[in-house]
């Protein structure tokens, strides 16, 4: 078999990432036949196809998942090479692609890009958000270099680095019944109404936790973003668990309150993923540094 061309991979990755040959073409600054011509004649190569045909877009089969790790390790490869022959003064470049769950990538993103994209200007940063077990599902697809999520994750593909930790609060729209009481007692959330996050978010999961540890209660709303949570408490839908740094600028606008809850745990710890089999050359150890 002939050895695939960088131009070749350079498609194949662009693909993978974009999920369609248009987007990659446009990406590469390469005409669409071209960018069409490269990604066939890799396959022939091959001998297999690399994508599954879904409503329209490219989905990378399994021979395709098992061969994009390798492609970008070797494009990645050259371009260290290239960077080490034109001296160790050359500042990095390429591309990093950072899943974030929605808390992390609403409310922190500064703390998580921040440092390195002002160390390492010439870096792309592609930037995906959504709930815990999507981005985890991310990482393992090798949609993201990297994610960083609110939530345990367990799977023997991912390693997973503690980066911060963060804390939930129970709130209430001012003058709901409960922000009247001096000391709050378990008892006094018996019947409440609780508005929730999604199921596969991590903010669900400690909500759940506390909830178990409280009288029982009944869920009125489930949302999928913290923003939407906020409006639904302010509305005066219901009580809510979420991020204490989702919450800080309507507690100082008075328009929500904090309600004490010392009898309950709401600590978790925010976490890095990373795929057991991704290559970590300079750009990922230089973002994986700066977190």
């Amino acid at each position: 078999m002939q050895s695939p061309s960088p131009r070749q991979l350079e498609v194949f990755v662009a693909v993978a990432t974009t999920g369609s040959v248009r987007a990659a073409s446009e990406r590469l600054f390469l005409s669409q036949p071209a960018a069409s011509m490269a990604l066939a004649e890799l396959e022939r190569q091959i001998g297999f196809p690399l994508f599954a045909r879904e409503r329209g877009r490219l989905r990378l089969n399994d021979r395709g998942r098992d061969l994009l790790p390798l492609a970008r390790e070797l494009l990645e490869r050259q371009a260290e090479f290239g960077r080490r022959a034109r001296g160790t003064a050359a500042e990095l470049s390429g591309e990093i692609g950072v899943g974030a769950s929605n808390t992390i990538g609403n409310y922190l993103v500064g703390d998580l890009l921040g440092p390195f994209a002002s160390a390492h200007p010439a870096v792309s940063l592609r930037l995906g958000v959504a709930n815990t077990a999507r981005i985890a599902q991310g990482v393992l697809d090798h949609d993201f270099d990297v994610g960083c999520v609110e939530g345990p994750v367990t799977h023997p593909s991912l390693e997973v680095r503690p980066w911060r930790e963060d804390r939930l609060v129970v709130c209430a729209r001012p003058g709901h019944p409960l922000t009247a009481k001096k000391r709050l007692r378990r008892e006094d959330f018996a019947g409440q109404h609780w508005v929730l996050r999604e199921r596969g978010s991590a903010t669900r999961a400690l909500s759940e936790r506390a909830l178990a540890a409280l009288p029982e209660g009944r869920t009125v709303l489930e949302l999928d973003q913290s923003e939407a949570i906020k409006q639904a408490v302010i509305a005066g839908l219901g009580i809510a668990c979420v991020p204490e740094v989702a919450v800080g600028d309507a507690v100082q606008a008075g328009r929500i309150a904090v309600l004490p809850t010392p009898f309950l745990d709401l600590k978790r710890t925010l976490s890095v993923l990373l795929h057991r089999q991704r290559y970590r050359g300079p750009v990922l150890d230089a973002f994986l540094a700066s977190v």
